[in-house]
């Protein structure tokens, strides 16, 4: 299944996600389940999740490298500062994070069994290949922040 090696940008896949977690809770409502203050905790991880998305985009920008997660070999820099000494992927994990409010908000329990297939695809058809081209082009310098960083959290 090398064929959907970044080939569908990560905001899309979330998108995806957020739309069969929403089928999933429409055509099963029998899973629903009762979150006190659902709508706050979901408003919250959003608006968090938000935040670290655009703190790490500014990094990408502030290193003048790309943030096209479809062509890793457009790179021109690893950016290893900032939210990036704590994950190799926050925009990822922000996604995810995004996905867990969206999760918290339908308030069904078999809409939040899609979180860890969003996090297997991600690792497989995005995260893997990227770190795959970044190796190629960057070397030992991308092998050593791949053994010091941890991949989501």
């Amino acid at each position: 299944m090398q064929f959907l090696n970044l080939k569908i940008p990560p905001a899309l896949v979330m998108l995806l996600f957020m739309v069969a977690m929403w089928f999933v809770a429409e055509t099963y409502a029998w899973a629903a389940v009762q979150i006190p203050s659902r709508v706050s905790i979901a408003l919250a991880l959003v608006l968090t999740s938000t935040m670290l998305i655009i703190v790490a985009a500014k990094a990408f920008f502030a290193a003048k490298t790309t943030v096209n997660p479809i062509l890793p070999q457009s790179s021109t820099a690893i950016v290893t500062t900032g939210i990036y000494k704590f994950s190799r992927n926050p925009m990822y994990l922000g996604f995810l994070l995004i996905l867990i409010g969206w999760a918290v908000f339908l308030g069904n329990v078999l809409g939040a069994l899609f979180l860890p297939f969003f996090v297997l695809y991600m690792n497989r058809f995005q995260i893997i290949p990227e770190e795959c081209v970044l190796l190629k082009k960057f070397g030992s310098e991308y092998a050593v922040y791949l053994a010091t960083v941890r991949r989501w959290i």
